[in-house]
């Protein structure tokens, strides 16, 4: 019995030395591993390696007992701990970049150039003769129009034509004036719904050709369907259409509404974030602009802030009497035309084929041009000096028709002080 105890602690004792010696190796791995890892606790693993040394597997050597080290925190991210390197972002995209404007359904507009749905970038626009004497003030609707043609009229007076391409949500338009022949044309040029009330005797034969699609609100039938009297306004001043009135108007005529396929409009205009700046040899300051029209003497102001020329007329701003905003437009086109009395109520010819010179004017300058025109039911087309066709800014655009025998009457000014 005693032997077998003995040798039963004597096998308990080996197994516990086996054991104790598996951990020793162990911790020695372990620190093995952690010198690895850690450099800076370098020296005191070998001290700890050194210090633990045993005999033999078989029985455990007394030893002094280790010193504790001091706990050094290991601020370094272990191999496990690490992102894979598929869960790492690209250097690409850890850059907030903007996302690209695809501009998906839209398209250019034809008489701005600026982004659009693409629906009302196919929808054709209408034109619409407004009265422009004291009487005729203020102007309703105006403001809306993408493009104004201001040219003279008998008595030394001028009448505007607006062209708008979105007008269906046009509160009051007007007030709605008769046609003048070359007003019919330059309105042809843009492929736009022609709107009239009358018109002079030289362009009737014309608006009754079927060659133009109108609304001329002599004819009772549109009259009815588009024209509406103001009566605080005293005829032939109190004539307006709404854009409601517009689309009955068109429906009841029957008349296309979208452009040919192969239409290509009338401009070319620069592309986004690539302004046009006029600096050619002709190239002169133009803060102030005056097209010389003799009766409501007119001019425009350049705003350096927002790029707009900002329209006078009449000794007063020129508003918009729907929301009293002042008219404003980034490009001024000046056409140069030959212009002749037809009778004794002194009616006007202006020449809309043909060519001449010009003046285009954006962003506080304005240089030479010359125009040309296929024909009377094309638009005119406008070239720099070296004959390479001119590229618009983006925006409204205002043209003046002016009289060929009296360019003198136009000046540009660096500012209003320059002026005086």
């Amino acid at each position: 019995m005693k032997r077998t105890n003995l040798n039963t602690n004597m096998e308990n004792e080996h197994k516990q030395n086996q054991s104790v010696c598996a951990e020793n190796l162990n911790d020695r791995i372990h620190l093995s591993s952690t010198c690895m890892k850690r450099k800076l606790l370098a020296g005191f693993a070998v001290m700890i390696g050194s210090g633990m040394l045993y005999s033999g597997c078989g029985k455990k050597k007394e030893a002094p007992p280790a010193p504790q080290p001091s706990v050094v925190e290991d601020t370094a991210l272990d191999e496990e701990t690490l992102p894979d390197e598929e869960t790492l972002p690209d250097e690409e995209t850890i850059a907030d970049e903007p996302e690209e404007d695809t501009h998906e359904g839209e398209a250019r507009s034809f008489l701005t150039g600026e982004w659009i749905d693409e629906e009302l970038a196919r929808q054709r626009p209408v034109s619409c003769m407004i009265g422009n004497t004291q009487s005729a003030l203020p102007q309703y609707g105006i403001g809306e129009a993408q493009i104004i043609y201001e040219a003279p009229v008998e008595g030394g007076l001028t009448r505007l034509m607006g062209i708008f391409g979105d007008y269906k949500n046009i509160e009051k338009l007007g007030s709605v004036r008769s046609s003048r022949l070359y007003y019919a044309y330059y309105s042809m040029g843009f492929d736009a719904i022609y709107l009239h009330y009358g018109q002079a005797s030289y362009a009737q034969g014309f608006l009754e050709s079927g060659q133009i699609d109108d609304l001329n609100g002599l004819e009772y039938a549109v009259d009815q369907a588009v024209i509406y009297r103001d009566t605080s306004k005293k005829a032939p001043h109190n004539a307006y259409a709404t854009g409601k009135a517009l689309q009955a108007g068109i429906e009841l005529k029957k008349y296309e509404t979208e452009y040919e396929k192969d239409f290509e409009g009338c401009y070319q205009f620069a592309e986004d974030d690539e302004p046009v700046i006029l600096s050619g040899s002709t190239c002169q300051d133009a803060g102030i602009v005056q097209p010389g029209y003799q009766t409501n003497q007119p001019h425009f102001e350049y705003n350096p802030e927002d790029g707009l020329y900002y329209r006078y007329q009449y000794g007063s701003r020129h508003a918009d009497g729907n929301d009293n905003s002042q008219l404003a437009v980034k490009n001024i086109l000046m056409q140069n035309s030959n212009v002749r009395t037809l009778d004794n109520n002194g009616y006007l010819e202006i020449a809309t084929a043909g060519e001449g010179s010009g003046w285009y004017v954006t962003n506080g300058k304005a240089e030479e041009i010359t125009w040309k025109c296929a024909d009377n039911f094309s638009p005119a087309r406008y070239y720099d000096s070296e004959g390479n066709e001119i590229t618009l800014n983006q925006g409204k655009t205002w043209v003046c028709i002016i009289d060929n025998s009296h360019p003198d009457r136009v000046h540009f000014y660096a500012d209003a002080a320059s002026m005086q």
